[in-house]
């Protein structure tokens, strides 16, 4: 699973983009392991059905350039 995490104002927060499941943490390692747990908690109770329609088998994750102004 990939797992995004940004700063958000004095936290962070923690996206696996393909489930769609987001967690958030006082610290990066906070946010990591939240997420884990909400995965875990989501596998464990979701039906196959939902895990199938929720699951994105191509995430890609790159960076682009913008031009401002």
């Amino acid at each position: 699973m990939t797992a995004i995490i940004e700063r958000e104002d004095d936290g962070f927060v923690a996206l696996c983009p393909e489930l769609d499941i987001a967690s958030q943490g006082q610290t990066i390692e906070d946010a990591r392991a939240n997420l884990v747990e909400a995965l875990t908690l989501f596998f464990e109770t979701a039906e196959p059905s939902e895990v199938s329609r929720r699951f994105q088998s191509e995430v890609f994750v790159t960076q682009v350039e913008v031009p401002v102004g």
